[in-house]
């Protein structure tokens, strides 16, 4: 399992140290199920949508399952929030 740190600037409450893929999956999965942390989709998508980035592939199938819970406008926002992550990381 990955360490975690928490708070970032960017208002989620834990990232994976590292960068791997398999811990943005888990990260990702937390947000999903409300884990440990609050039920955030949107979030959710967010690491997933870096997982899935990075090579997990389990993050892609997961990624399009939770697209199908959410609006249009809420996949953009975690598709911009991953972008401005990674772009900062």
């Amino acid at each position: 399992m990955a360490r975690f740190e928490a708070p970032l600037p960017d208002g989620s409450s834990f990232a994976p140290t590292g960068g791997s893929p398999d811990a943005f999956y888990q990260l990702g999965l937390m947000y999903a199920a409300g884990r440990e942390v609050p039920l955030d989709l949107v979030t959710a998508h967010k690491w997933l949508n870096i997982a899935a980035s990075r090579g997990n592939f389990d993050a892609r199938r997961m990624r399009s399952e939770l697209a199908l819970e959410m609006t249009r406008a809420e996949i953009m926002e975690a598709q911009k929030q991953a972008r401005a992550w990674v772009t900062v990381h």
